[in-house]
């Protein structure tokens, strides 16, 4: 086999078994651990098998090297853009606003989302906390319009591993 098949395929083969690791992390992350098994079994099958062919060449050219290392890279970015088509999340979005303001958030209401607005106290001042829950596919629109009715706003983003009842806004 020439050098450059054998550091495509190597690329190639890396590029799969470390994209499809990549989504059984996250699988494994989010609790869905059959899934991330499955995964496992097909990921271990190709690295085994690239391992095995890289190390039995008689070849020495640091090209192999070169592809391996190039494989893992771009599998591990891929396997991260695979993810995040595949794996949807939940969010917790709590905004702290500026001042108490309830036309802010009767406003973020109106958008479709659903608020918990809880007064609280910060520099002497009476303010508004609020927490809302969203699918990962809504938070720009919703930073976007928090942005624009108090662009002093301090917004935190967490994800959230269960969520039971409450209100989610389905589309942007």
């Amino acid at each position: 086999m020439s050098l450059f098949l054998l550091c495509l395929k190597i690329f190639c083969a890396r590029l799969i078994d470390v994209s499809l690791g990549t989504f059984r992390t996250i699988n494994t992350v989010k609790g869905k651990d059959l899934i991330a098994s499955l995964i496992g079994i097909v990921e271990i099958t190709v690295w085994f098998l690239v391992v095995k062919e890289a190390l039995n060449t008689t070849n020495n050219s640091l090209w192999i090297v070169v592809s391996y290392a190039l494989g893992f890279a771009v599998g591990t970015y891929i396997g991260g853009k695979i993810s995040k088509v595949f794996i949807k999340s939940n969010l917790e979005v709590q905004v702290i606003l500026s001042s108490k303001n309830d036309d802010i958030v009767n406003k973020i209401r109106e958008k479709g989302y659903g608020v918990t607005a809880i007064e609280v106290y910060g520099n002497g001042n009476s303010k508004y906390m609020l927490y809302i829950q969203i699918k990962d596919k809504s938070l720009e629109n919703l930073k976007n319009i928090v942005r624009k009715l108090d662009n002093r706003a301090f917004i935190v983003v967490n994800e959230t591993k269960y969520v039971e009842n409450g209100y989610f806004k389905l589309g942007k």
